[in-house]
Formats: C-alpha cells, structure tokens, sequence
C-alpha cells in the first residue's frame, strides 16, 4: 500500500478532518477510525490520546510539511483524523 496514494483517495473520495485540534475533537467524538499524526506534531498531543485510541493511529515518518504536502495542501498539516476511507484503502493501517 502507497500511503500517499491512499491519503489522496480518502480525501478525495471519503471524509478527512485535517488539524490536531478537529482530528482531537472528532476522536473525542468517537467519529475517528483512524488519526494520522506527524512525526514532529506536538508531544502533548500525542499523550492526549490515550491508550484505547492509540491502536488507530499511524505516525507519518515525515514532518508536518510533508504531511500537508501528502494531503495536497499547500500548508502544514500536524494530524488527521479519518472519518470516512472512501475509496481508499487507508484502513488497512489500522490493521497493521
């Protein structure tokens, strides 16, 4: 599975929540299936998910930046949350 790829087609063709603060409230929410946190997103961020959670976050081996630019975006995006995979196969993370 291409991460990038299936990032793009989730947005694209399903429901993606960009922001730490949103993707922290949709998963307080109970509405995330999977959150997607930058490798240099905020350490008190990270420890706001708890355990439960944490078996449906994937940590994106790139910085912010990067991870905007995954997205298609032209800015810097910290996490995600995904609501809705679409077309994507973006879950799959989930179970690995």
């Amino acid at each position: 599975m291409d991460f990038n790829v299936s990032l793009r087609r989730a947005i694209r063709t399903g429901h993606v929540i960009l922001g730490k603060n949103q993707a922290l409230e949709t998963v307080k929410e109970g509405k995330a299936k999977l959150v997607v946190v930058a490798n240099n997103a905020p350490e008190d961020f990270r420890e706001s998910l708890d355990d439960e959670q944490k078996k449906s976050v994937y940590v994106f081996q790139g910085t912010s930046v990067q991870l905007g630019m995954a997205c298609g975006k032209p800015f810097m995006v910290s996490a995600l949350a995904v609501t809705d995979e679409g077309d994507s196969d973006i879950l799959d993370l989930v179970k690995a």
